[in-house]
């Protein structure tokens, strides 16, 4: 009797039947956070997206936009973008391909990202992803994958030092607002040109050199994905039921940590609380780096919704869908900024009162045009378009 030792081909993309609801309802869902977020940094073309000088209603808009949506969406993609790359490597695997075959599936699919990100700057968007998600992926790979689990607790380590940081500079803002000079400044907004640009071919210039610098200025976020691959290893989303406990203390702290964090930010910019321009500052990176605990945040409320769910209804089902054409719902966001409200096109987002509230329509009816159409592909066993031209580079044209 012969034994066939060879090793077999690396499998295609994961079938909808091997899913983990979790992840696909998080995607889908949480495109809507993104959607807020960018289409307020185009409406205001800064980075956060904000008014400076709100006023009635808007004060509240503000308050909400800073506690919930800015610098608090892309996290939960950092997190699964960690777990999703455990997971194809896991089926890989499972298929019998060899390590060496495995890493390069990975490695081709994170450069094709990269090229993905730099082509979705160039022509749409400043604020582009894709290519630090594949650049942090290739480092992934070739760096965290294969470690034992010994090796990957240095992620928890990592992110209970980040918490003391927090605690530090929420002490230092609380001390410069109890002792400050009493002055009264906006938050510090950047401004960002390629938004601003009064013509297509001008703005595509500005991304050309934005993309590069904000690209750099999120590769950090490493550490968040990397506590995405943790969670993998253990199946956290998976097997929601056995993990209940570390969900439910997951929600609680890293929500909680994020709504503390952003509430200085968010009554400064709403107009409620006066602080000089270092404490504002402050306030403004203690904002930031609280958002990366809404990541698991998130992502564990999602894990704990999808335990409850048995059988997937209407609602929950289209925003799986979405969540299965995440990249797509996610391109589909950027076309719309650049029609609906770029300057040089429409520029809806000052055509009808209040840019805030204007803004933030827009963005709901673009993410709910997203769900639709991945309803209707789902319903036809479509695959998003972008999912499948990545799908393809990324396993070859047998998919």
């Amino acid at each position: 009797m012969s034994i066939d030792t060879a090793p077999r081909t690396p499998r295609g993309p994961v079938r909808r039947a091997e899913r983990a609801l979790a992840p696909d309802l998080a995607r889908g869902a949480m495109l809507l956070i993104i959607a807020l977020a960018n289409a307020a940094g185009v409406v205001f073309a800064g980075e956060p997206g904000l008014d400076a000088t709100p006023e009635g209603a808007e004060r509240g808009l503000n308050l909400l936009l800073f506690e919930l949506v800015h610098a608090r969406g892309y996290p939960v993609f950092a997190v699964m973008f960690g777990y999703g790359l455990v997971q194809l490597a896991r089926r890989q695997d499972a298929s019998g391909a060899t390590p060496k075959q495995v890493r390069s599936v990975l490695l081709r699919r994170n450069l094709w990202l990269v090229v993905f990100g730099f082509a979705h700057a160039t022509l749409l968007y400043y604020g582009d992803f894709l290519g630090a998600y594949g650049i942090v992926g290739i480092v992934m790979t070739l760096v965290l994958l294969r470690r034992g689990d010994r090796f990957h607790r240095i992620a928890l380590v990592l992110w209970a030092l980040s918490a003391v940081e927090i605690l530090v500079i929420g002490a230092v803002v609380t001390s410069g607002l109890l002792g400050g000079s009493g002055g009264s400044v906006p938050l510090p907004s950047g401004h960002v040109d390629s938004l601003a640009a009064p013509g297509y071919l001008a703005s595509m210039l500005a991304r050309l050199g934005e993309w590069p610098v904000h690209t750099l200025t999120v590769l950090p976020f490493i550490i968040i994905t990397w506590l995405g691959m943790w969670a993998a290893r253990r199946r956290v989303l998976e097997e929601p039921a056995r993990h209940r406990s570390l969900l439910t203390w997951t929600a609680v702290l890293g929500l909680g940590v994020a709504i503390a964090g952003g509430l200085p930010a968010a009554l400064v910019n709403a107009g409620w609380l006066n602080a000089d321009e270092s404490t504002a500052s402050l306030m403004l990176v203690l904002h930031g780096g609280s958002g990366m605990f809404a990541g698991p945040g998130y992502v564990a409320v999602f894990g704990l919704i999808a335990m409850r769910v048995t059988r997937p209804g209407p609602v929950v089902g289209a925003l799986s869908a979405l969540g299965r054409r995440s990249l797509s719902g996610y391109l589909f966001q950027s076309v719309a900024w650049l029609v609906l409200l770029a300057p040089f096109t429409l520029a809806l987002g000052h055509r009808f009162g209040s840019p805030t509230a204007t803004g933030l329509i827009i963005a709901v009816a673009v993410w709910l045009a997203t769900v639709l159409i991945a309803h209707l592909l789902d319903k036809r066993g479509q695959a998003g378009p972008a999912e499948i031209v990545l799908r393809r580079l990324t396993y070859g044209a047998r998919t």
